[in-house]
């Protein structure tokens, strides 16, 4: 059996897709913190089977909330003071994302004026579709990988 030991304050990920924590570790830049973070890969899990978690020893705040939940909004995200949960936040899809989606259409303005932020709304809850600002062209979830 693993033991990794316990954080005393930070933030604990879990529920990840098994195979997604390195993803998320890339897109919320934890590599960019001088932080120490912990990966579990391919954790046995009871309702999930395998599943991944993230544990890092920094403040909260660094935290995206909206990448996290654009990447999965099941994950279930643990605050961690004192060595204790003192809170479970759960995740929603955020009704617009600026700048973690990129529009591929070569005919959106964002790829003329770069400058501009690609700014994605929530046009469908229930299939995770997100549609550009600017041209309406569709992103539907992580799997097609239209984060940068």
């Amino acid at each position: 059996m693993l033991n990794v030991g316990k954080l005393e304050e930070g933030f604990v990920l879990d529920h990840i897709k098994a195979g997604r924590s390195l993803d998320i570790y890339h897109l919320l830049q934890l590599d960019k913190l001088d932080c120490t973070v912990a990966i579990i890969k391919n954790a046995r899990s009871n309702k999930m089977n395998k599943k991944d978690i993230l544990k890092v020893e920094c403040d909260i705040d660094m935290l995206d909330f909206d990448v996290l939940a654009l990447i999965d909004h099941n994950i279930t995200v643990n605050v961690i003071k004192n060595g204790e949960i003192v809170e479970k936040k759960e995740l929603a899809l955020p009704k617009q994302i600026r700048n973690v989606i990129k529009c591929h259409n070569p005919r959106c303005i964002t790829s003329i004026e770069q400058e501009l932020p690609h700014i994605f709304y929530l046009a469908d809850t229930e299939k995770e579709i997100y549609r550009c600002k600017y041209c309406e062209e569709k992103y539907s979830g992580y799997a097609g990988s239209g984060i940068k």
